[in-house]
């Protein structure tokens, strides 16, 4: 998907527009006793969601949060985690990129598999049942929705409903013609009803320019600018279209947003070219003409600014952290 196809008024759509999984992976566990696993898959965006029994989820780094029945925990930005009985118990299983399964030892034990449609209805009454599914994409996970969500986000069962009937269980389950794109679509929905819940739910902590958008004077300007970022925006062409003087439109924008019009506008360009640049045809001149940068040239140096390393030099790195 085409991360500049924004033309929807909605921020919510706008945020979630490039969340496309490329070759899901789901991996469904029926857990009793003691038991831990470590998660290294550098999934983007990955969830987990339980199904029966309780858990305990500890991203690296942060403290461990406890799940119940029907809670979905989405997990942001590849760094590990551990999903445990107890947030005392260590990891005897360590899931890599693709699925692959070692011990902690590094041998390599049992593949992660798409989920055995019988586990539903008779896991014990003492068992965990926990159905997870990674987001492996071609092109990665958008930046702007990564940058706007903590690496462990929990949306309690009473919050947001996940979409996984027993009929949607099954349905994963069958080894028929077309289940890839099934998997890939199913953890899409997923996905995407998860996140809506988290930024829709009573207190959520949300970016500024979401909040922005029910402005009426800088909710018309940011959507011209998430609509057509390649366009030669100025100030005053932009304060030009939203009916008010430049002034007027740079104070208000800059105290809702937290940047002047024309910075938003830069670094909005730049998070783009970031997700364009996974894309291996893509040139560093074409990525610069769809984002609006005058040339290659500028692109590169905007960006090196922006991230501390030159575009190839990023681009390099998300291939290798992908393969």
């Amino acid at each position: 998907m085409d991360p500049l196809a924004l033309t929807s008024t909605d921020p919510l759509t706008s945020l979630l527009n490039g969340v496309r999984t490329s070759g899901a992976i789901f991996n469904q566990s029926s857990l009793t006793g003691s038991w831990a696993a470590r998660f290294e898959d550098r999934s983007p965006l990955a969830l987990a969601v339980l199904l029966h029994g309780s858990a305990w989820i500890t991203p690296e780094g942060g403290a461990p949060v406890r799940i119940g029945p029907g809670d979905v925990a989405v997990l942001c930005g590849g760094a590990p985690y551990v999903i445990a009985d107890d947030p005392a118990t260590e990891p005897d299983v360590v899931i890599h990129p693709g699925g692959r399964c070692t011990t902690t030892q590094g041998e390599e034990t049992a593949v992660a598999r798409v989920p055995d449609a019988g586990t539903w209805d008779t896991a014990d009454a003492d068992s965990t049942l926990l159905l997870s599914g990674l987001h492996t994409v071609d092109s990665g996970a958008p930046t702007r929705l990564l940058a706007a969500l903590p690496l462990l986000a929990v949306i309690e069962a009473n919050v947001g409903a996940c979409p996984v009937s027993r009929t949607t269980f099954a349905e994963i389950t069958r080894e028929e013609p077309g289940q890839q794109i099934l998997l890939d679509r199913t953890l899409d929905l997923m996905l995407i009803t998860a996140l809506r819940a988290w930024f829709t739910r009573p207190g959520a902590q949300v970016p500024a320019w979401y909040r922005a958008h029910s402005d009426p004077v800088v909710g018309p300007a940011l959507r011209l600018l998430q609509a057509d970022p390649a366009h030669p925006w100025t100030l005053p062409t932009l304060a030009a279209r939203t009916g008010v003087s430049r002034a007027n439109l740079a104070r208000r924008f800059t105290a809702l947003v937290g940047l002047p019009p024309m910075t938003f506008l830069r670094e909005r360009r730049l998070a783009l070219a970031a997700d364009l640049l996974r894309e291996p045809d893509a040139t560093l001149a074409t990525v610069a003409d769809r984002v609006g940068f005058a040339n290659a040239f500028a692109l590169s140096a905007a960006f090196k600014r922006q991230h501390g390393i030159s575009p190839s030099e990023y681009r390099a790195r998300e291939t290798q952290a992908e393969t």
